[in-house]
């Protein structure tokens, strides 16, 4: 018998039990009598779970007396493994397993072979069903497929005959798994608090056993068709795939939608009686179960990409289209995705959305920036957290730390809510400095500037005192666009970004795409075959070959400044020569508009990124034709180690503190004296309170960073003299102490001053 024919004839018999009108226990006798009739098994029985507790509900082959007397906790025995893992177990000896504990009272002692399957309800073990024999053998696949497919039909049931308590299905989990910590990677420093909500919200399967087979079988022939459509459509989207692997995502996604294995399984699993939903989640939880078994990085990933597909598929047959941004958020919240674009998290409701934790993720990756620029903490890397969070649990979020506490302990939430208050009371400490000027203890006036993407971002000037904004990332509005921006409507932002500014000084960065923040709209073949995307073919570089965007950037901008003072910064210029041919486009424009008698911007002045080595060693000879130039940290850092910050490897193996580093922009500042140029850095280092000291040590005097540092780098200035640091740094470069951090926390500790 195949196992669709044997689930199917356990789920007609089960049926007619869980519909009958005789009492729970009553209910659950006559299910185990079934299910070992029908795979010819000497034990079955039933665990359910109570007050966190595996308790046996039901049997045929133990004793009667061990019912509601044997109890076990989750993890605990192979009853509770199955139960914690949510997955299968298969033994021919069951004593022989690691996890084995012999219960005396439930007389199983003869019994050798075992093997048992979750039954699980909305991602929760909710119980277990076990099956035994005397012979030590495996059951046939054909038998544990039957098993799972029953389980399956069987959480229904029980849930709906009121077998569970309530509890386990709706305490968040408490009962099951308790308080857990998970650690990533810190993408977005910060504190938060919320309930979990996933990006793409889970389905609800509530009717498993089908009514008209053949009805459920055309509902997943149509779901396939406008899942298929949708994969063949997504290359279009702007915000969709993660950077570079694009083509990637959407060559293993369009193989997983068009395999016919794929289709077969869902058809077997609705001949077995289940419907349409049921029978996607039923393959779903067998590629869960092999995911487990797979140590292969490159396959797991493949699977990862099969149950997101599985996801889509469920959610078109079921209507339950649409992400939780959509739906809206009802309370504090911490979104759980796989991996998120710019504009998906701009969709959601600011004031709600408290904090963001990515199954992937990286340093790099354009949604990152925005959720810094937002205030928003983050952290990614996160292997599983979708598989070990559940809807609507209380979460943790420590972007300081990199870890995030599910279902914290009543202590552990009190502990992290006094810290959360002692954050806010220094934040609110920081705020009273809106108005204070940052001046050195010993008179030197610093330029605290801000950096910016969104026009909303444009606000933080007047909330933090910050001087101007020293990086305006104007690619954000092409990330965000599903195709290229209009010159008007470029325009039109800068216009009102420099409105919004009030006076003071706004940097407009070109467009820095291409390698990992990749558009549908501007593809290259070199692009796609970037093995190091952030070395690769991007920035002024994609911008230098692709003409049409360089020009129409460069007169959007001289457009939107009319009659104000621009400020133009070139991202990734390598040699002389590039910032030559991006200045020459925009001069290009400027005698077009002068020819057409436009007004103009009252004064330009253009500067250059240094975040490649190789400009520092030239730059003398570009100084002349500059007025300003910012050290980008952040790509710098990468390309002096010939480290990926992208590698969770290798994202914080290089300290920004490191001799090589510090002596390196040491040597860009004496070499930038004696040129009438504004020398600042642009960065996440400028950001941090000790790695800002090592920057006025090395004579640094304008910072351009997040909104949210701009209060502590104040309050750290205002202590410092900048003649004592000067003369401390001079000494640690010449002659670099074995740990630089703990040097300069040490010397910061001394005088008082705060870095933490």
């Amino acid at each position: 018998m195949t196992a669709a024919a044997s689930a199917r004839q356990i789920l007609t018999s089960l049926h007619e039990v869980m519909a009958s009108r005789t009492h729970a226990q009553a209910k659950l006798n006559q299910v185990v009598e079934i299910i070992a009739g029908e795979l010819s098994s000497e034990v079955c029985s039933i665990y359910l779970l109570r007050q966190g507790m595996l308790e046996l509900f039901a049997t045929r082959g133990l004793n009667q007396a061990a019912v509601h007397v044997t109890r076990l906790g989750v993890g605990e025995g192979l009853t509770g493994t199955i139960a914690q893992n949510i997955e299968t177990l298969n033994l021919d000896e069951a004593a022989a397993h690691p996890e084995f504990q012999y219960r005396s009272e439930t007389g199983e002692e003869k019994f050798h072979s075992f093997a048992g399957v979750p039954i699980v309800r909305r991602a929760r073990a909710i119980g277990v069903l076990t099956v035994q024999h005397v012979d030590p053998r495996k059951y046939e696949e054909v038998e544990i497929e039957a098993l799972q497919t029953t389980a399956m039909v069987l959480a229904e049931l029980i849930h709906n005959a009121g077998l569970v308590d309530g509890e386990a299905l709706d305490d968040g989990g408490k009962a099951q798994t308790g308080q857990e910590v998970i650690t990533g990677l810190k993408l977005v420093k910060g504190l938060a608090i919320g309930k979990a909500v996933f990006h793409q919200p889970r389905v609800t399967i509530e009717q498993t056993v089908a009514e008209d087979t053949e009805a459920e079988r055309q509902r997943v022939y149509l779901a396939f068709d406008r899942m298929r459509e949708q994969i063949d459509n997504m290359a279009k989207q702007a915000d969709f795939g993660v950077g570079g692997e694009q083509e990637q995502v959407l060559e293993t996604y369009k193989m997983f939608a068009y395999d016919e294995g794929w289709g077969r399984r869902i058809n077997e699993a609705i001949d077995s009686g289940l419907t349409a939903e049921a029978a996607i989640e039923r393959v779903q939880q067998r590629t869960r179960m092999r995911m487990r078994e797979i140590q292969d990085p490159l396959l797991q990933d493949r699977m990862h990409d099969l149950e997101d597909l599985a996801n889509r598929l469920i959610r078109i047959v079921s209507g339950q289209l649409g992400t939780a941004a959509q739906k809206g958020l009802a309370q504090d919240s911490i979104l759980v995705a796989k991996n998120l674009g710019p504009a998906e998290l701009l969709e959601y409701d600011k004031r709600r959305l408290k904090g963001v934790v990515l199954e992937q993720g990286s340093l790099t990756a354009h949604v990152v920036i925005v959720a810094r620029a937002l205030g928003i903490p983050v952290i990614g890397r996160v292997s599983n957290v979708r598989g070990l969070v559940r809807d609507g649990d209380e979460m943790l979020v420590d972007g300081d730390a990199g870890t995030v506490t599910l279902r914290p302990s009543t202590a552990v939430l009190e502990a992290f809510e006094t810290r959360f208050a002692r954050s806010k009371e220094k934040k609110a400490s920081y705020a009273r400095l809106r108005d204070v000027e940052p001046f050195t203890r010993d008179g030197e006036r610093i330029e605290v500037m801000m950096n910016a993407g969104l026009r909303d971002d444009v606000s933080m000037l007047a909330m933090t005192g910050a001087d101007g904004i020293g990086l305006y990332r104007t690619e954000f509005q092409f990330l965000v666009s599903a195709a290229l921006p209009q010159r008007e409507r470029q325009a039109r932002l800068y216009r009102e970004v420099l409105e919004a500014a009030n006076g003071k000084k706004v940097i407009f960065r070109t467009v820095d795409i291409g390698g990992d923040k990749s558009l549908p709209y501007i593809s290259s073949e070199i692009a796609k075959e970037d093995e190091n995307p952030a070395m690769g073919w991007r920035a002024l570089r994609l911008a230098l070959e692709r003409e049409g965007l360089m020009k129409s950037q460069a007169r959007a901008l001289l457009e939107g400044a009319a009659g104000r003072e621009l400020n133009v910064m070139f991202p990734m210029v390598s040699e002389p020569w590039e910032f030559d041919a991006a200045k020459a486009v925009f001069d290009g424009q400027l005698s077009y508009l002068k020819d057409r008698k436009h007004k103009l911007p009252t004064a330009i002045n253009y500067g250059v990124m240094l975040e490649v080595p190789s400009l520092a060693e030239v730059l003398d000879l570009l100084l002349p034709r500059l007025s300003f130039v910012s050290i980008g940290t952040n790509d710098l850092t990468q390309f002096l180690f010939a480290a990926d910050r992208a590698n969770p490897m290798l994202a914080e193996r290089y300290d920004w503190l490191s001799p090589a580093i510090l002596r390196f922009l040491h040597r860009v500042v004496q070499n930038s004296m004696g040129h009438k140029i504004d020398l600042g850095v642009c960065g996440e280092m400028g950001g941090r309170r000790l790695e800002a000291l090592a920057l006025l040590g090395l004579g640094i005097r304008r910072l351009s960073i997040t909104p949210a540092a701009i209060g502590p780098i104040k309050e750290l200035i205002r202590r410092v003299d900048t003649r004592e640091i000067t003369d401390a740094m001079k000494g640690w470069l010449a002659n670099p102490p074995q740990n630089m951090r703990a040097e300069l926390q040490a010397w910061a500790e001394e005088r008082e001053i705060e870095v933490e």
